[in-house]
């Protein structure tokens, strides 16, 4: 039976109904892994759950909800790579939010494909317009349809204790019986459509806001437009805009039409605002494009990805086309491209010396095209690592003019020598190459200068090193050395020189085994890959000093984060001067063979712009990355602060000198938090909120909450962190909920990271997201935020 709450109404749809009687469908996850299933659209119109066959035990496969697009077959990858055995037209993908797999399904039929495709898309054009109390509604719908054991469309109270238990609540069953009964009014025992939400709504009191609502209103009954005015003005900080926001708050949240007439507001319209994108921590005017987009390159962070291609470990990890698009549609800017020869004339792209897949450096080419201008249309940045052969580049150069076309820019945009590197806003729509040029530009345009550093042999200059400290499975051992036999490992170093000069020689990349020892060769640069390097030169770094009497604006260089990060600490203040005037990319250690991050802040504190991360591993260092770049239309580009601008800058990272802030943090309560993935039936967190800063080392710190033992659903704190910023303009703040345990390390249960500069003053909500990054909707921490100004602690 339906649920008699608001779920999605379906249209009467062919397509729809199809999807509710069920389809047999081929789950297909590799060549030689493809089964069939039983997928099915459940009633509520929001999850399709799966059995192994028709009529089996079923089990939910996904939310609508979850699902970011439906892609049809030519437009999967693997199933492109099974067209020989499979059609086309019969296939479809179901693409998630986050970091979840693909989801990639072949139907009987090209109408039955067809019709789980326009039926899937149907249902997100449905869901991505529900507004606040729709989606609200839709969450309530789900929890009712998991409570309601024997699907009767009525709840028991032992039905309703097992559903508490489901939502983190550990309630005193008497007072939980005492709730069930007074919203019980039909007396029959059972709670039906809105009886439930009654008892929903009495559960989901808020105590707290109803004494904050009781301080303001001056009869506690509700808010006038004067009351609600001052508390926009003293409380959240809204300024002189604040009576022109109050009557359009109370016209945009006030469910009473009599009340938006006298201009009050109730104290359901004061929680409507309170949840609302509004009240949002994150300033809604910072979301857009705010910043002036009109400076060069170098004045920006650019969000950056490292080895783009790999959906997994940098050892054995699967290469995939997905990975670029992943990361554009995350709103990347620069991605990186290993590519290699391969077989048939035709480049291959993958990570080299390991046992990671390969791909087709066209279908790479093809992607980005596809790509890369659907989130942002300010200018993409292909990092090229190009370790090819002569002739197999002149194919490069050939896919990329080919393919790319008018995207490509492949000279200077007035065809004059530049002054300084040209903006996003002059890039839009264009696709800029990172790599090794011949020459120089003032060559290419009639004006050489005649520095003899210009004649540098390609080879010299840098690409991202397979460094010295570059990992690889492939060790020797003393006895194996000796033996001259090969002994495999996993992670571990590359053997030393000598010890491949004296062991035997293993293949190259494209032989039989794909890992060997580094043996580096140098092959020519290819003059029409060249010349598609414009404002992108790769050179080595060398000194600060080299740089500034040796290089040109539109020169690049690359770090390995050791390097980088040895930099800030002995010479910041040269390392912040250099990338004020040129761009600067930063990678991992290639000691990181799972792929994991480092965190990009204390790169960011000096300037540097393109600080690549492994964009595919979740966790805190991603979490500062989303969080930067959230701002700004997730365009890709934040605007540096105006002392990393200054090639004459005094700024040091590491020693910092500027006036102190007091952040006062009350964390007052929570809402609806998710249980601990993979927890035991019936359990129930105990939740502690940490907060973070993270910046310049003086800033960065981190204070938390005592646990509340038993309650994810409403759990109380009322506590105030404190923390004094001296940089507020690096500074980004992190909330993190987690799940206390005293006996082994805590479990992470959401977390929000935005830049102090979109932080809104007063009362707000915290919506968490997922550790991918997605949203736990509705679960969210109230909090009251404060900032001060003080004097600085060192002055008289």
């Amino acid at each position: 039976m339906a649920s008699p709450l608001h779920s999605i109404q379906l249209p009467l749809d062919d397509d729809l109904l199809l999807m509710q009687t069920g389809s047999v469908l081929r789950k297909v996850k590799s060549r030689s892994w493809k089964k069939q299933r039983y997928f099915r659209l459940q009633d509520d119109g929001m999850t399709v759950w799966y059995a192994r066959q028709a009529g089996g035990r079923t089990k939910p496969s996904f939310s609508i909800s979850d699902v970011e697009t439906v892609r049809e077959g030519h437009e999967s990858e693997l199933l492109r790579s099974l067209a020989d055995e499979i059609p086309l037209e019969h296939g479809f993908t179901v693409v998630f939010h986050g970091r979840r797999p693909n989801l990639d399904l072949v139907a009987g039929s090209i109408q039955e494909a067809q019709s789980w495709v326009q039926g899937l898309r149907r249902l997100l054009e449905i869901i991505t317009s529900m507004d606040q109390q729709e989606k609200m509604d839709q969450w309530l719908s789900d929890w009712f349809q998991q409570g309601d054991k024997d699907q009767d469309g009525r709840m028991s109270f032992p039905e309703v204790q097992r559903l508490l238990r489901l939502m983190n609540v550990d309630m005193d069953p008497e007072h939980a019986l005492q709730l069930f009964q007074d919203a019980d009014k039909s007396e029959s025992g059972m709670l039906e459509g809105e009886e439930f939400v009654e008892f929903y709504r009495a559960l989901t009191q808020r105590s707290e806001v109803l004494e904050l609502f009781d301080m303001i209103s001056g009869d506690g009954q509700k808010l006038t437009l004067l009351e609600f005015v001052d508390f926009l003005r003293e409380e959240q900080k809204e300024g002189e805009q604040a009576s022109d926001l109050a009557l359009e708050l109370i016209s945009r949240y006030e469910p009473s039409e009599s009340a938006k007439l006298r201009h009050i507001l109730s104290i359901d319209g004061f929680l409507a605002y309170l949840c609302s994108p509004d009240a949002d921590i994150f300033s809604p005017a910072r979301r857009p494009i705010y910043q002036d987009m009109s400076y060069p390159l170098n004045h920006y962070f650019i969000h950056s990805s490292h080895n783009t291609y790999l959906l997994g470990d940098q050892l054995r990890g699967q290469s995939s086309v997905e990975g670029y698009i992943r990361a554009l549609k995350r709103g990347c800017r620069c991605v990186e491209v290993d590519v290699w020869d391969g077989p048939s004339g035709e480049p291959i792209v993958y990570h080299g010396h390991t046992l990671t897949s390969r791909i087709p450096f066209q279908d790479v080419v093809a992607t980005i095209a596809q790509y890369a201008f659907q989130t942002s249309d300010f200018p993409v940045i292909v990092s090229l690592e190009n370790h090819c052969s002569r002739e197999q580049q002149e194919v490069i150069a050939q896919h990329l003019t080919e393919i790319l076309g008018e995207q490509l820019l492949s000279t200077t945009l007035d065809g004059l020598l530049p002054t300084q590197l040209p903006s996003p806003e002059e890039l839009r729509g264009k696709i800029l190459l990172k790599g090794k040029k011949i020459g120089t530009l003032e060559e290419e345009l009639g004006e050489a200068s005649g520095d003899p550093e210009e004649l540098e042999e390609p080879g010299e200059e840098e690409e991202e090193p397979e460094p010295e400290l570059e990992p690889d499975p492939l060790d020797f051992d003393e006895t194996a050395r000796n033996e001259g036999k090969r002994k495999v490992v996993s992670c571990r170093l590359w053997c030393p020189s000598a010890c491949c000069q004296t062991g035997p020689q293993v293949p190259g990349p494209m032989s039989g085994s794909p890992l060997l020892p580094k043996q580096k060769s140098k092959s020519a640069l290819c003059p029409a890959l060249s010349a598609l390097v414009v404002y992108l030169k790769s050179v080595p770094f060398r000194s600060f000093a080299h740089s500034k009497a040796h290089y040109r604006l539109y020169e690049t260089s690359s770090f390995s984060e050791a390097k980088a990060r040895r930099l800030v600490k002995e010479a910041g203040n040269e390392f912040v001067q250099h990338n004020a005037w040129q761009l600067s990319r930063v990678y991992p250690s290639g000691l990181r063979t799972d792929s994991s991050n480092y965190s990009p802040q204390e790169l960011w504190n000096a300037g540097c712009q393109m600080v690549a991360l492994n964009i595919q591993t979740a966790g805190l260092e991603m979490d500062l990355c989303d969080g930067l770049f959230g701002q700004n239309g997730n365009c890709g580009y934040v605007l540096k602060p105006a002392f990393l601008c200054d090639p004459q800058s005094s700024f040091h990272p590491e020693r910092p000198s500027s006036p102190t802030l007091t952040l006062l943090i009350q964390v007052i309560s929570g809402q609806q938090l998710p249980k601990v993935a993979n927890s035991k039936e019936g359990s129930i967190v105990d939740p502690l909120v940490r907060v973070e800063i993270h910046g310049v080392p003086g800033d960065t710190a981190r204070q938390e909450t005592s646990y509340v033992e038993n309650n994810g659903f409403n759990p109380y704190w009322g506590q105030t962190l404190q923390f004094r910023v001296r940089v507020p303009e690096l500074a980004l703040l992190r909330f993190v909920v987690e799940d206390y345990d005293r006996a082994s390390r805590n479990d992470f249960v959401g977390q929000y990271t935005l830049p102090w500069a979109c932080v809104q003053q007063g009362y707000r909500h915290v919506h968490l997201l997922s550790k991918d990054g997605t949203s736990l909707h509705p679960a969210s921490i109230f909090v009251h935020i404060q900032i001060r100004e003080e004097p600085d602690e060192d002055e008289d």
